[in-house]
């Protein structure tokens, strides 16, 4: 699949209706992100069922700056509309294969639980090892 251009305007739909999402934050000065494109148009390739994202933090500061880009490029990573991977710096396509695959065997339901019970240790003031502790005493 090739690489589409995300903006505000197309974001929502982008993650509400795909599974796997990756987004590539970049900018057209950027020299490591002009290394980094034709690595990730080539991966897209290979990958039908994912959507690469590319985003021009230029041209879409808002979106960019809502996810705390402070550094490109950086690949933000979406499985079932939960970020599950962000990282600053060039991927080889190696890494960027292997992110894939390790994507696809992440366990959605086990990450939707441990989101709730980080939520709830927060909303109790705990810290999150005290809710991991108390999340194994309970089973």
């Amino acid at each position: 699949m090739a690489t589409v251009q995300l903006t505000q305007d197309n974001f929502a739909t982008t993650i509400e209706n795909n599974d796997i999402v990756l987004i590539d934050f970049w900018a057209p000065w950027c020299g490591p992100c002009k290394s980094f494109g034709p690595i990730y148009e080539g991966v897209s390739e290979k990958h039908e069922d994912v959507v690469f994202a590319r985003c021009n933090t230029e041209d879409e500061r808002e979106l960019a700056g809502s996810f705390g880009i402070m550094a490109i490029p950086t690949i933000v990573a979406f499985s079932e509309k939960i970020i599950v991977f962000k990282q600053a710096g060039l991927l080889p396509a190696e890494a960027l294969e292997e992110l894939i695959g390790k994507i696809r065997e992440l366990d959605m339901d086990d990450v939707r639980k441990q989101i709730e019970e980080h939520e709830k240790a927060e909303a109790a003031g705990e810290t999150t090892e005290e809710a991991g502790e108390a999340a194994e005493e309970a089973e």
